[in-house]
C-alpha cells in the first residue's frame, strides 16, 4: 500500500478509534437508552399499544391518567376529547415523529453533502453559486418558507418530508464544505491527484471519508431539530393530516382543555422533550469524542 493510501485509511478510521477509546458518559447511556426505548416503542407501535390508536370511545372521554380519581386502568394516561387513548397515540405518534425526522435528516445530508463536497473540492465559481443559494436559504425564515412550500403542494407526510429537507440542507453544506477546504490540500489528496485519479474517485474515495466525524456530529444533532420542526409543522396544522396521531397533533388538541385535561397536551410534550432531549445528549457526547479541538 502507498504512502498516501495508508494516510487515508488512516485517516478515515480516526474516528471509530476515538469513539472505542473515550468511555461514554452517564448522559451519553441516558440519551442513547430514552432513544433506544423511544425507537423501540415506535418499531413495535402495534405489539404493545393497547388500544387502536383512531379508535373513538365517547362514553369513556377526557378521562385523567389512572392514578386519579376517575381514571381508568385500561387507560393508563387518559383519554382524549374523543375519547380515544392517550398511551396508545404517543406510541403511534412516535413513528411519525422519529420516522420523519430520519428521513429528513437523510435527505437533507444527502443534499447537502453532495453540495458542500462540490463547493469545497472545486471552488472557484461552483464555490460561489452553491453557497450564495446558500446564503439565500438561510436569509428565509425556515418555518415561512416551508408553510409556503405546504401550502403550495398541500400537507402530507412526503411533502413534509422534502420540506424539511429542502429547508436544513444548508447546515451540511456550510460544515462539509469548509472541511473539504483543508482536506483538499493534504498530502495524500495531491498524491492520488498525481496518480491520474479523476475528481469523482478523489471525492469518494479519499476526500467524503476523511470528512464523516462533522456529517455524523451535524445529523446527530439535526434529527432533534427535525423532531421539533415535524411536531411544529402538525401543530400549526401542516404536517401529517389526521386521523394519522402525531405529537404535534395531540399538542394542538390538547392546547383547548389546559385547564380542565391537563393531561392532553402534557404527555406529548413530554415524550417530544424527552426524545429530544435523548438525541441532544447524544449528539454532545459524540462531538466532544470526535472532535480533537474539544478534548484537554
Amino acid at each position: 500500500m502507498s504512502e498516501a493510501a495508508s494516510a487515508t485509511a488512516v485517516t478515515a478510521l480516526e474516528a471509530p478509534a476515538r469513539l472505542a477509546r473515550r468511555r461514554p458518559s452517564f448522559r451519553a447511556v441516558f440519551g442513547l437508552t430514552v432513544l433506544l426505548i423511544m425507537s423501540g416503542a415506535a418499531v413495535l407501535a402495534p405489539q404493545i399499544a393497547p388500544w387502536d390508536p383512531a379508535r373513538q370511545m365517547l362514553m369513556k372521554r377526557l378521562r385523567p391518567p389512572a392514578w386519579e380519581a376517575r381514571g381508568l386502568r385500561e387507560h393508563p394516561l387518559g383519554t382524549d376529547h374523543l375519547g380515544r387513548d392517550i398511551l396508545s397515540r404517543i406510541v403511534y405518534g412516535g413513528r411519525i415523529s422519529l420516522g420523519v425526522g430520519l428521513s429528513a435528516v437523510t435527505l437533507s445530508a444527502l443534499i447537502g453533502v453532495s453540495l458542500g463536497l462540490l463547493a469545497g473540492f472545486h471552488g472557484g465559481r461552483t464555490d460561489a453559486v452553491v453557497m450564495r443559494v446558500a446564503d439565500v436559504f438561510l436569509a428565509i425564515p425556515y418555518i415561512l418558507l416551508a408553510m409556503g412550500v405546504v401550502f403550495a403542494l398541500g400537507p402530507s407526510l412526503l411533502n413534509v418530508i422534502l420540506v424539511m429537507a429542502v429547508t436544513r440542507w444548508v447546515q451540511f453544506a456550510r460544515i462539509v464544505r469548509a472541511d473539504v477546504l483543508s482536506i483538499r490540500e493534504r498530502e495524500f489528496v495531491s498524491g492520488a491527484r498525481a496518480r491520474g485519479n479523476r475528481s469523482l474517485r478523489l471525492l469518494l474515495r479519499h476526500v467524503l471519508p476523511n470528512a464523516l466525524t462533522p456529517i455524523i456530529v451535524v445529523a446527530t444533532l439535526e434529527l432533534a431539530f427535525m423532531i421539533i420542526y415535524e411536531s411544529a409543522l402538525s401543530f400549526l396544522g401542516l404536517g401529517v393530516q389526521p386521523p394519522t396521531p402525531t405529537w404535534g397533533w395531540m399538542l394542538a388538541d390538547g392546547r383547548n382543555y389546559l385547564a380542565t385535561a391537563w393531561w392532553l397536551a402534557t404527555f406529548p410534550g413530554l415524550a417530544i422533550m424527552l426524545t429530544v432531549l435523548a438525541v441532544n445528549l447524544l449528539g454532545d457526547w459524540l462531538r466532544d469524542t470526535l472532535d480533537p479541538r474539544l478534548k484537554v
